[in-house]
């Protein structure tokens, strides 16, 4: 069954990318990768759609990747670029994409919201990066992205730490564009993506490409360090003790 539900039968000219693995709380596979650049494709070759939503079934966003999956095997290098194609794909797409983030956008769940124009969240909304504290690297562009939102001494803190912030939080640093109660979140992101989708599609798409031309190139180099990164913390025995520690839950 597909990870990831496209639906473009909501308001007009609004496409909602829905995570679907709400079981394992939306938890990244190569296969959602997959679905997920499937969907994203489909969307960029739609004149039709002038805007765009993305969010997790069930009780969560994204709880980041799915640590009881199998290590993978072979080359580690074209899955890394994979999943870094999400993050590519979300800044390059013509259409404005805003996240509605419920629950849990951690680790690579919170690299896609970073990876959307817009984020709004749901007062139950919790963000984290935990990566360093697993032996891990982050993948998505938080390096450059994070500090451009929260500043380079905070987002230090949230990548070192690897501390949990809600929503309230969240809101205040600059991470997300607004906070709205959980009951409100579709409704409230579906209106936003309206009124997104009724303004001139050309200069909408224009005012996103100007405002990320500035630091696009440096995101291309941050992703192909984290990529080196990654490559080297993925087999240690830090990684080996946290996934077997995440299994045994």
């Amino acid at each position: 069954m597909p990870t990831v539900e496209l639906d473009t039968s909501g308001a007009d000219g609004v496409a909602v990318v829905r995570l679907d693995r709400a079981d394992r709380l939306n938890a990244v596979t190569a296969e959602l990768v997959d679905d997920l650049l499937a969907a994203l494709d489909a969307v960029a070759a739609r004149a039709d759609v002038r805007a765009v939503v993305l969010t997790g079934n069930g009780r969560a966003f994204c709880a980041g990747h799915d640590l009881k999956e199998p290590a993978p095997e072979g080359d580690s290098r074209p899955r890394l670029e994979r999943l870094q194609d999400v993050t590519r794909k979300l800044r390059g797409l013509p259409q404005p994409v805003i996240a509605a983030v419920h629950g849990y956008a951690i680790g690579a769940g919170a690299e896609f919201a970073l990876g959307c124009d817009l984020v709004v969240a749901s007062g139950d909304a919790v963000f984290a990066f935990p990566e360093a504290g697993l032996g891990l690297s982050v993948t998505g562009a938080a390096s450059r992205l994070l500090p451009l939102l929260v500043g380079p001494l905070k987002a230090k803190e949230l990548m070192l730490l690897g501390e949990r912030i809600d929503a309230a939080a969240a809101a205040e640093l600059g991470l997300v564009n607004r906070v709205v109660p959980r009951d409100e979140l579709d409704a409230h992101v579906t209106g936003l993506a309206a009124e997104l989708a009724g303004k001139p599609a050309r200069s909408v798409t224009l005012a996103k490409r100007v405002l990320d031309h500035g630091i696009d190139a440096a995101v291309e180099t941050v992703l192909e360090l984290e990529v080196t990164h990654a490559l080297l913390t993925e087999h240690t025995h830090e990684v080996t003790r946290s996934a077997a520690e995440f299994r045994s839950r």
